[in-house]
Parts: structure tokens; C-alpha cells; sequence
């Protein structure tokens, strides 16, 4: 009986939140529970009138210790299928109420519930959370998200904005050396089936410059440059610079699908379709980090981190031009302003990015 009744409370306990969801299913849930514990409570009574009789007719000598522990178990046996007797009864109706707890409570309805999901892309992580799900293709017009992208940065010249694979730069071409994260609301310009969007953000870049093969960044008499390293056996360097910034961007969409919800046409946000993103950003320097790892004679690991406090300019502003398909999103970024000033020597010090958005976060 006490397993039968334990199993009982933990499935009321596991619908609970279902059937806050639904009210009538609540007042069903209390209906049988109180079913339940009159039935308990009823064949309770009962029993410990017929233990009072047992525990006087001992204490007046009537009956032995035997005896009085053998009709102890032989009531208690017979209330415990009484009891099990009267639940059974009941069963066809509380299991067709527990069934349809269970179901509301795998199955719930997604249209009024509060999801947190997650996917994978091309572009990599994707995830939605807390998001309120509804029929009304209107909420999905406004967004807060966090995007994450990784780029590939090089150095151009201010006659050559655009080449990108500079053999001439004082840096390597590298796939991947540098990454941004920002916070960003997204925003319809115009009515309900407008196709153009903006978009405003606060966020962070972390961009990375490593020297040709051999060569360092130094520091020397107000001056910035790049030169052989002569201290020993290099085995690792980079120059960091990370910028806070705030991105602003229109987004447009090429191949608009609609949707109807109460005799209203909405743009349908949430169907695949081609975007083409056009945008400007700004940003502060918040740190110049220039890393160096080596080995000598002296020791076989050395590591330092230099703040650079010359040559690298405190402000940056540039634009952007994306396309984007769904999750895919792929995008170029071209500073307007250079990275590096007049104390540079350097022969190329405009930035240029091309990225993919690799984590996509909706809240």
C-alpha cells in the first residue's frame, strides 16, 4: 500500500506544473487526491478502533503477548487490502487523469510555453533562450541576441583597401586570427511586411597580428616596428588589441515571406530567406598586448607580455557588408580609420576582416 501511495504522490508531484498550465486538470488532480486520502483516512479509523479493542482486551488479561501481536497483523493485513481494494477501484479514472498530465507535461503546448533550444548550423552554435513561443509572427520582428564571430584579419595598405593577401605586410596572412562578441537588438523599420531591419549593438574585438617568421614587434624611442628577434629561440608571439564597439546595421531582405495572423500580413522571420546586412561600427581601444615566447641558454621557457603603449591608434571606425541564408552568415569589415599611427613603422595599417557568425544566441 505505502508503495503503491508513494508512487501515487510522485506522479501527482511530477504533473504539478502541467497542471498549473491547466486549471481544470488541476481541480482534477485535487478531486482524486481527496478521493484518496478519505479512503485512507475512513479505513484508518476503522482499523484503530478494532487496535483499541486488541490493546484493552491485553491489558484486562484476556488475551496473551501472542496473541495480541498475531490480531495486530491479522488487522492491519486486512485494512491494507481493504485499502488497496478501494484505491484499484479508483484507478481507471485517476489513470486517465495521470495519462493526460504526463502528456501535457512531455508534450506541452508550444505555441504558450517558454523553450530553450539549441541547434547546429553551418554557422556553427545556435540556441534560443526563454523564448515565449506564440502563433504571432510579430514578436519575432524584434529580437535581443548575442552573436559570436570568428575572422580572419590582415593589413592593407590606404591605396589597397581590399588586398587582403598583402605579401608585403610585416604580418602573416592567417585564416583565423582574430574574433568579436556583441550584444545586439534587431529591430523592423517600416510596417508589418517591411523588408528592412536595423539593428544596434554593444560588443567586444579581440583582434590578433603575428609577425613573419623570425620577427617580433618592439617598442623603442616612441616608435612601433617590426624587427628579428635577437634574444634567444622564438618560439611563439602575437600582438593583441581589443576594442570595445558598437556596431549599427540594416539588414535587408531579399526574398521576403509572409505570413497572415488575425487578418494581419506579417513579414515571417523565422523562414530561411536571403539577407543582404550593410553597416557601420565604432570602437575604443581598451588594450595593446604584445606577446613574446622564447628560450635560451638559461632557460628553456620565457614568457612576456609587454603593453604597447605606442603606435596603435585609440579610436577605430569602419563598415561592414554581410549576406546571410538562414544560420549561415558570412560578412566583410573594413576599417576606415587606421589600426596603426604615424609612430608605426609599419609598411600596411588598415584592418580588413572576413568573418562567419559561428554562435547565435536569441533570448
Amino acid at each position: 500500500m505505502r508503495t503503491k501511495l508513494i508512487f501515487m504522490a510522485a506522479v501527482m508531484a511530477f504533473t504539478y506544473s502541467a497542471a498549473q498550465e491547466k486549471p481544470d486538470m488541476n481541480l482534477q488532480i485535487k478531486r482524486y487526491s481527496k478521493k484518496i486520502d478519505s479512503i485512507v483516512v475512513s479505513e484508518k479509523s476503522k482499523m484503530n478502533a478494532e487496535l483499541d479493542i486488541v490493546d484493552k482486551d491485553f491489558k484486562e488479561n484476556k488475551i496473551t503477548p501472542e496473541e495480541k501481536q498475531k490480531q495486530r497483523s491479522e488487522i492491519a493485513s486486512k485494512y491494507q487490502q481493504t485499502i488497496n481494494e478501494k484505491v484499484d477501484a479508483q484507478q481507471s479514472e485517476l489513470q486517465t487523469a495521470t495519462t493526460e498530465m504526463v502528456k501535457n507535461a512531455v508534450f506541452m503546448d508550444r505555441d504558450s510555453t517558454n523553450k530553450n533550444e539549441m541547434w547546429l548550423g553551418f554557422n556553427g552554435l545556435n540556441m534560443e533562450l526563454g523564448q515565449k513561443r506564440t502563433k504571432n509572427p510579430k514578436q519575432s520582428l524584434q529580437t535581443v541576441e548575442l552573436s559570436g564571430s570568428i575572422m580572419g584579419t590582415g593589413l592593407t595598405s590606404k591605396n589597397e583597401p581590399f588586398n587582403f593577401y598583402n605579401k608585403d605586410s610585416d604580418t602573416r596572412n592567417t585564416i583565423i586570427n582574430s574574433s568579436e562578441m556583441a550584444f545586439r537588438y534587431e529591430d523592423q523599420i517600416g510596417g508589418s511586411k517591411s523588408p528592412v531591419f536595423y539593428r544596434v549593438g554593444l560588443g567586444v574585438r579581440f583582434d590578433q597580428y603575428v609577425p613573419k617568421y623570425g620577427k617580433v614587434f618592439k617598442q623603442e624611442d616612441n616608435a612601433l616596428f617590426v624587427d628579428d628577434f635577437d634574444r634567444g629561440n622564438l618560439k611563439k608571439t602575437q600582438f593583441n588589441n581589443t576594442y570595445l564597439y558598437i556596431p549599427v546595421d540594416l539588414r535587408f531582405v531579399l526574398n521576403p515571406k509572409y505570413t497572415e495572423y488575425e487578418g494581419v500580413q506579417y513579414l515571417d522571420n523565422k523562414k530561411r530567406q536571403v539577407s543582404l546586412v550593410l553597416g557601420i561600427y565604432g570602437g575604443v581601444k581598451v588594450g595593446s598586448v604584445n606577446y613574446i615566447k622564447y628560450s635560451n641558454e638559461n632557460s628553456r621557457r620565457i614568457v612576456e607580455r609587454e603593453r604597447i603603449m605606442q603606435g596603435v591608434n585609440d579610436f577605430i571606425v569602419g563598415g561592414k557588408f554581410g549576406i546571410s541564408y538562414g544560420g549561415l552568415k558570412v560578412f566583410v569589415q573594413k576599417d576606415f580609420t587606421p589600426i596603426f599611427n604615424d609612430s608605426a613603422l609599419l609598411r600596411n595599417k588598415y584592418g580588413v576582416q572576413i568573418g562567419i557568425e559561428f554562435v547565435n544566441i536569441i533570448f
